[in-house]
């Protein structure tokens, strides 16, 4: 039995990546969040956190855990996925989402185990390692988001004009003139404004503009203004993003940067796209560089996507790896 292990229920299935258990987890204050698990029930203890904020674990993220080592655990953040009420804000903060894995951890009888996640996964993986040392194993993060305001700013501003100028005049010319001189601050308004005229639009041409941002080789490079007005359903990541990001994402400034300290002794490897807009190198190489231990593999040819060529590999080996140093 590998060490830290935990209880994650009971048999294999014939599909070992189908979910051992699936259940909907009552974590107080009106929410319920969904939870699975994968992998074998005595095996090193995980748990994958997803990115957005705002999105959800999706089935390919299981198959991130080797099924023959790991008892993986994913789950729905409160109010994204299949986690009930579905896209609610309320009482949904960093400090709520590092209680509600605590409460995981505590389901499965986890001592300790591994943290997980990519971009917004990241950030939250280090705010809750950083929280709960005593109860993380090991670390595994891709696209370093460190939760900042500037982080934001810098993507959907001087990157955005700097690699994707005609696509920067689209992402403005869906404000009014009068807002366009802090464009960030004005879609965060726009998307959190109850009327769907005003956050409609603003909420689609954040999410393609991200979308554009994200892949190395985008299929687009300019917003569809024509269809910004029409829709049947709206992409939930923008309107938890806007509430996180308006917010300074719920940490005091620079806190993960100030508080890396904590996570020494716990092995860490950082995965990073060479060429990622929304998360740059520069980021990972300032949370390694306060991260005693911790080691950057960078990704060439890549970008911020799970799916840039190479990128999924390395995270799977960065887990892999990261889980023989808990096992020595």
């Amino acid at each position: 039995m590998a060490p830290d292990s935990g209880t994650c229920v009971p048999a294999r299935r014939a599909d070992p990546f189908a979910p051992l258990t699936s259940d909907m987890l009552d974590v107080g204050d009106g929410h319920e969040i969904y939870v699975e698990s994968v992998g074998r029930p005595d095996g090193i203890p995980a748990i994958y956190l997803h990115g957005g904020p705002g999105s959800g674990c999706q089935p390919d993220h299981r198959r991130l855990f080797d099924s023959d080592r790991f008892c993986a655990v994913l789950f729905d953040q409160r109010g994204c996925g299949r986690s009930r009420p579905k896209g609610s804000r309320e009482r949904n903060t960093t400090a709520h989402l590092i209680a509600d894995i605590e409460k995981i951890r505590e389901k499965f009888g986890f001592e300790r185990c591994m943290v997980v996640g990519g971009s917004w996964g990241a950030t939250l993986a280090l705010a809750y390692a950083q929280a709960h040392p005593e109860r993380v194993s090991g670390i595994v993060v891709r696209a370093t988001f460190l939760g900042t305001r500037a982080e934001v700013e810098s993507a959907f501003t001087a990157r955005l004009a700097r690699f994707y100028p005609a696509l920067h005049e689209d992402f403005l010319s869906v404000l009014p003139p009068e807002e366009r001189d802090r464009p960030v601050d004005a879609y965060w308004r726009r998307i959190l404004d109850a009327d769907p005229a005003v956050h409609g639009p603003a909420a689609k041409a954040w999410h393609d503009t991200e979308r554009t941002l994200s892949e190395h080789k985008p299929a687009r490079t300019r917003l569809d203004l024509a269809s910004l007005n029409v829709w049947r359903t709206l992409p939930s990541t923008p309107f938890m993003e806007a509430h996180y990001f308006v917010n300074d994402s719920f940490m005091a400034e620079n806190q993960l940067l100030r508080n890396a300290g904590r996570l020494q002794g716990i092995p860490g490897i950082i995965v990073q796209g060479r060429y990622d807009l929304l998360c740059p190198p520069e980021t990972s190489y300032a949370l390694a560089k306060v991260w005693p231990g911790s080691e950057i593999r960078v990704v060439e040819e890549a970008g911020h996507s799970l799916y840039d060529a190479g990128v999924r590999d390395a995270v799977m080996k960065s887990i892999a790896d990261v889980a023989s140093k808990i096992s020595r």
